[in-house]
């Protein structure tokens, strides 16, 4: 997301109510939107072809299609992202351009492998059991692979800071979409469900190739060298930990409401909790603008501090490298607390928005009542991410694994607890479990600041092997000369 950082900053350096909202609107557009998007089209679409009129069993049964080819999308998609985008940035960095290619095709190749093997044993499961029509079954499989398509293309296009062509591939295919949703249900006769799940596989589809040939068309040299992109697997399997686990606790809370008395299982196949999963998609909307702050302050602030931190390392003296860190700890200190200061206010703006308006549309009664407890753990949740990418920038793969993992098992643990409580409180989980990972990040981050100079001086390196002495060890020695 650091591509969409410099326009931010313009907005944000104007220090104003008006700025601020219109930099967190931009972002929101850039990031945000292809979601949205999708979400609109998909409302538009139930409207204009009378989806209310349909039977109770054929809308569900399309609902819970649709959630399912989001939800695991995103699940499968998501243990790769953070190694890929590592080591595609590495090769940028280094200029390796022609090994940009080998790492697109072993990732794709990688998440068709592990969305198949849930996807499938899934579908022939709905179709023998269920007794879903095949169409029907393949279709849906199908617009599940084409999103895993455009999830994965979508992280190589961010990493080119190619936001605007994202949206506008979104776009285009959601046109598509609509287009042919409506060509197969007023012209060919088939049914509305059927023509929209058709209309949604042919859109992502479409987005995929349209993201696939923009990535085609950065990087067109191809080395065909695998073996970098294995080794960094085995060096940087942390990445894959920590992505998966934040993920996973995402939604493991849902999974196990799906386990409930509120559970309700169509077809024999697709199980879910309405109104607990209704909750959880606004709460989540009710703070996603703390990425887009998070990301545009850390540009315009951290960003600055570390690289005067890593030059005073290389060249600087004792009391440059202590007064740097000093300062770069306590940029860090000062970000969380405006980030928790910001989408504070932005989150009960939203919040009043959703509890004033929202009932006038249908969502109300038990959604709206868990709605108030979710909304508070993904605000801490958002929080949470925020130091697990601080971490990140001073290498402590272990303190974002325990992070994660932490955050993960509690809120499952959490979940489990809170089933038996009364309902305003079901969202109790997500709370505790986003405390105690925010909690644990916070304390190590305290604890990178407390071994920064071991990490740097004694146990890193700042370049490569070669002949003559390291700029570290320089350093280490000039550091242990003016300590005596």
């Amino acid at each position: 997301m650091a591509g969409i950082g410099a326009r931010l900053n313009s907005f944000f350096q104007k220090k104003s109510i008006a700025a601020s909202l219109a930099g967190v609107a931009y972002g929101s557009c850039l990031t945000v939107a292809p979601m949205v998007l999708v979400i609109g089209v998909l409302l538009l679409l139930e409207w204009i072809l009378g989806f209310d009129t349909l039977d109770y069993y054929t809308r569900e049964l399309f609902s819970c299609t649709i959630l399912y080819i989001f939800i695991f999308s995103l699940l499968t998609a998501s243990p790769f992202n953070s190694l890929l985008s590592k080591y595609m940035q590495d090769a940028i960095f280094e200029e390796r351009y022609q090994d940009i290619l080998p790492c697109y095709y072993f990732g794709l190749v990688l998440n068709i492998c592990l969305s198949c093997l849930l996807a499938i044993p899934f579908c022939l499961w709905e179709h023998f059991v269920g007794g879903v029509p095949v169409a029907y079954v393949f279709t849906s499989f199908c617009g599940f692979i084409a999103l895993v398509l455009v999830f994965y293309s979508q992280l190589y296009l961010s990493i080119c800071k190619d936001y605007g062509r994202i949206s506008l591939f979104f776009l285009v295919g959601l046109l598509v979409t609509v287009i042919l949703s409506l060509v197969l249900c007023w012209r060919v006769g088939w049914g509305i469900t059927e023509s929209m799940l058709m209309g949604f596989t042919v859109g992502f589809f479409l987005t995929a190739v349209l993201e696939y040939g923009s990535v085609r068309r950065y990087f067109v040299g191809n080395s065909n060298r695998f073996r970098p992109v294995l080794s960094c697997f085995r060096r940087n399997w942390h990445l894959v930990a920590i992505n998966f686990f934040y993920t996973l606790g995402l939604y493991i809370h849902n999974f196990v409401f799906w386990t409930t008395d509120m559970r309700m299982v169509v077809a024999e196949s697709f199980v879910c909790a309405q109104p607990y999963d209704m909750a959880s998609c606004l709460a989540m909307f009710t703070n996603i603008s703390a990425t887009v702050i998070f990301i545009s302050r850390v540009e315009m602030f951290f960003h600055e501090r570390y690289k005067a931190y890593s030059e005073s390392v290389i060249g600087g003296r004792l009391s440059d490298i202590q007064n740097n860190k000093r300062e770069m700890f306590r940029e860090i200190a000062d970000q969380l607390m405006d980030l928790a200061r910001i989408q504070f206010i932005i989150s009960v703006a939203v919040y009043l928005v959703f509890v004033v308006v929202l009932p006038r549309f249908g969502f109300a009664g038990l959604t709206m009542r868990i709605y108030p407890c979710l909304a508070a753990g993904y605000f801490i949740l958002f929080q949470m991410y925020a130091e697990i990418l601080f971490l990140y920038y001073f290498k402590d793969m272990w303190g974002a694994v325990f992070t994660a993992l932490s955050f993960c098992v509690v809120t499952l643990l959490g979940a489990i607890a809170a089933t038996r409580l009364p309902d305003i409180w079901y969202g109790v989980g997500v709370v505790i479990g986003s405390f105690v990972g925010w909690t644990i990040g916070y304390f190590r981050l305290r604890w990178v600041e407390r071994h920064m100079d071991t990490q740097v001086f004694c146990q890193g390196r700042l370049l490569q092997r070669g002949s003559g002495a390291r700029p570290q060890d320089q350093v280490y020695q000039r550091v242990q000369e003016e300590g005596r």
